[in-house]
């Protein structure tokens, strides 16, 4: 993706407001908002960032995991399927 073909002053958005979230919702292509030539915000419809944050959120366990590695703090499967069977097993 090309953001050099959705780039848009900041007065173009305010004059212009509905069409761009109409635009920018109907092409799931994120905007970029300028302001005295400089690059200031990205507008994405909320399917992608919804999207984005699922995708950072799967990424933030795998990094943990791998810090979990690294740090020697794991067990074999055997063991963690053990314990959680001990946890769901309904008390005697």
């Amino acid at each position: 993706m090309r953001y050099s073909t959705q780039v848009r002053p900041v007065s173009y958005l305010k004059a212009n407001a509905a069409d761009v979230l109409t635009d920018l919702n109907e092409s799931r292509e994120p905007v970029l908002i300028t302001q005295n030539g400089q690059a200031r915000a990205v507008l994405i419809d909320v399917v992608s960032f919804e999207e984005t944050q699922e995708t950072l959120a799967l990424l933030k366990i795998l990094a943990l995991g791998q810090r979990e590695i690294e740090a020697g703090e794991t067990i074999d499967a055997r063991t963690a399927i053990a314990a959680i069977k001990d946890r769901i097993a309904p008390s005697a």
